[in-house]
C-alpha cells in the first residue's frame, strides 16, 4: 500500500507541490530549510522552533536565505502549524528518541509523513522496542510512514556498508571508519564533541552524557540484522583525541595537549567474535578525513571516500532525498535499509 503521495495523474491535470513543514530550525534545520526551498517540487508550508528568538520571524531571514523573506513564519505552536495537513514533516529537534516521542506522534497524527534526523529513530529496535512499536503502530493507525536518517547512521556507516553487501556471497565481519575534520563544522558540533576541554572536563562530560555521538550502536544493529550477523552484545567506547598541536578554528581554539574531539568505537559481538566494528575519529584538525568499508567474505569488498562526506551537507541532502522514498513506503516505521537510494532533483515535477 502506497501512503502520503498523491495519485497518479495525467500531464494534462495539475500536480500540486509536496507540502513541507520545517520542525526544528537550529544549524541543521536551516540547512535543511535552504535545500527545500531549492526544490521545485517543495513548498515550504510551516515552520517549528521553540527558540523566543526565532518565533514570529521570516524562516528565510532565521537561515540566512539570500531570497528571503519567504513569507513562511516560524511558530512556537507546533499544532497549529501541523494543521496545515502538510504532506511531510522533517523533523530535526533531538537525537534522543525518549526525549521527540510525543514530537512524532504529534506530526503522525497530524496525518503527515516524517523524515527525522533523531539518531536513536534510525533502527530503535534493540534501544527501544517498546517506542519503536508506538510509533509503527500510529504511524499505520494513521496511514502515514516515518523515518530517522542522515549521513550517520542512516547511510556511511550503515546504509553503504549494507548496499556494498550487495555484490558479495558471504559476509563474515563489517566494518566502517570514518575520519572527519571537524574544523570546518558548525560551531554546535565543535563544542558537542568536546574540542577545547582538557582531557579530565571530556572524560567527566563523557560520564554525564554530554560528549557523545549519538547513532552507532544503532548503526551496528542495523547492519547485523540486514546482513544477518548473530550479534547478541553491542560495546561502545568514547576516548579524547588528543590535540599534538595548537588547532584555531572558526569558533574555538584548542591548546596542544587538550581534547581536539572524539574517538568513538561500536562493536558488535556474537559467539565471542567480533562481527561489526564501526570507528569515528571526528576531532579538529584531522588529517586525511575520509569514509571507508571493509567487508571480509567472499568476495572481500572495500571502498574509501576520500575526504569523506561533508556531515552538515550531506546531512541535508540525505534527509531531503529521502523525501519521494517516504511518501511512497507503506505506512509504519520504516529505516534507511528499507527505503531505495535516490536523488531529489531539483528540478523534479511535483
Amino acid at each position: 500500500m502506497s501512503v502520503c503521495a498523491a495519485p497518479e495523474s495525467s500531464e494534462s491535470n495539475v500536480k500540486k507541490k509536496i507540502r513541507a513543514i520545517q520542525y526544528g530550525v537550529g544549524p541543521i534545520g536551516a540547512s535543511i530549510a535552504r535545500l527545500l526551498r531549492e526544490k521545485k517540487a517543495i513548498q515550504i508550508c510551516g515552520a517549528i522552533d521553540t527558540d523566543p528568538a526565532k518565533i514570529g520571524r521570516d524562516l528565510g531571514e532565521v537561515v540566512g536565505a539570500a531570497d528571503a523573506p519567504w513569507g513562511v513564519k516560524i511558530s512556537g505552536h507546533a499544532n497549529e502549524v501541523l494543521d496545515q495537513a502538510a504532506d511531510v514533516v522533517i523533523h530535526s529537534t533531538s537525537s534522543s528518541l525518549p526525549k521527540v516521542m510525543d514530537q512524532l506522534l504529534a506530526c503522525l497524527e497530524a496525518e503527515s509523513c516524517v523524515v527525522s534526523t533523531c539518531e536513536e529513530l534510525s533502527f530503535p529496535y534493540r534501544t527501544y522496542p517498546e517506542l519503536a512499536a508506538k510509533l509503527d503502530t500510529a504511524a499505520k493507525d494513521w496511514g502515514v510512514a516515518l523515518v530517522g536518517t542522515g549521513i550517520n547512521p542512516g547511510f556511511v556507516m550503515d546504509k553503504l556498508v549494507i548496499t556494498l553487501a550487495a555484490v558479495a556471497q558471504r559476509i563474515e565481519h563489517a566494518k566502517a571508519l570514518r575520519i572527519v575534520d571537524a574544523s570546518t563544522r558548525r560551531m554546535p558540533l565543535q563544542k558537542k564533541i568536546g574540542a577545547g576541554l582538557t582531557v579530565e572536563e571530556f572524560t567527566a562530560q563523557v560520564a554525564a552524557g554530554v560528549i557523545k555521538h549519538v547513532g552507532l550502536p544503532e548503526s551496528v544493529a542495523m547492519i547485523a540484522d540486514s546482513l544477518n550477523l548473530p550479534v547478541e552484545q553491542i560495546t561502545e567506547t568514547i576516548e579524547p583525541v588528543v590535540a599534538q598541536e595548537r588547532v584555531q578554528t572558526g569558533f574555538l581554539t584548542v591548546e596542544a595537549g587538550q581534547a581536539a574531539g572524539v574517538h568513538q568505537i561500536a562493536r558488535g559481538i556474537g559467539g565471542g567474535k567480533e562481527l561489526v566494528y564501526l570507528e569515528l575519529q571526528m576531532y579538529v584538525g584531522a588529517k586525511n578525513p575520509a569514509d571507508t568499508v571493509e567487508l571480509t567474505g567472499h568476495p572481500a569488498v572495500s571502498l574509501t571516500i576520500p575526504g569523506g562526506c561533508h556531515g552538515d551537507i550531506a546531512t541535508a541532502s540525505v534527509v531531503v532525498n529521502t523525501i519521494p522514498a517516504i511518501l511512497d513506503a507503506p505506512a509504519g516505521l520504516r529505516t534507511s535499509r528499507d527505503l531505495p537510494i535516490g536523488f531529489f532533483s531539483p528540478d523534479a515535477k511535483p
